[in-house]
């Protein structure tokens, strides 16, 4: 069983991560469940969505990942990689985005956080920890939209997704607008050739 958690704020493209990752497992032929919590607002709350395969022929009943059971976690955001971190395994692996987004409520109370403190208190209690530059990345591929494709070629890059550069294109092929599509496609090759899987 592979067992995913990707967590960001409304409107970076986190429930079209999990249905690219979907469409995957789906074309190689495994069982895969996902779901999806959305916070307060669809824009600036919290969404995480959670994504089981049954990459070993097995039935996934569930589609929810449960506390500590999560092989990896990709967060678009280091506060919600935060949040998130009681999904990852002690044997998993968490890929996050560096930049921060600060949520309405710390904006208006003026009591935000760093991502340098962000990052640095996920180093501490993460073994397995993954961070992405995804300003750099997207400054190259031209468009400040692709994070989610950004951090699934990253992950795949890395060899913690369990997939093939082919593999995910494939599915972001399958699942992303006509329009959107080949700025997407470009986005994971740069990437994977960025970052050298």
């Amino acid at each position: 069983m592979r067992n995913i958690v990707l967590t960001g704020v409304g409107g970076q493209g986190t429930v079209l991560a999990a249905k690219v990752l979907a469409q995957a497992a789906e074309a190689r032929g495994w069982q895969v469940r996902t779901a999806e919590t959305i916070g307060m607002s669809q824009r600036g709350g919290s969404v995480v969505s959670h994504v089981r395969m049954g990459n070993a022929g097995e039935t996934v009943s569930s589609p929810l990942v449960a506390r500590g059971q999560a092989d990896l976690v990709i967060a678009f955001e280091p506060g919600e990689a935060a949040r998130c971190l009681r999904f990852l395994s002690s044997a998993g692996t968490l890929v996050t985005a560096s930049r921060a987004i600060q949520p309405v409520t710390a904006a208006l109370a003026q009591s935000g956080y760093s991502s340098a403190s962000a990052l640095a208190a996920l180093r501490e209690r993460c073994d397995s920890l993954i961070v992405v530059d995804e300003a750099l990345l997207l400054a190259d591929i031209g468009n400040p939209k692709a994070l989610n494709v950004v951090l699934l070629a990253s992950a795949c890059a890395k060899g913690v997704l369990g997939l093939t550069a082919d593999e995910l294109k494939s599915a972001v092929a399958a699942c992303v607008k006509p329009r959107f599509r080949d700025m997407n496609l470009a986005a994971v090759d740069r990437v994977v050739s960025r970052i050298g899987a």
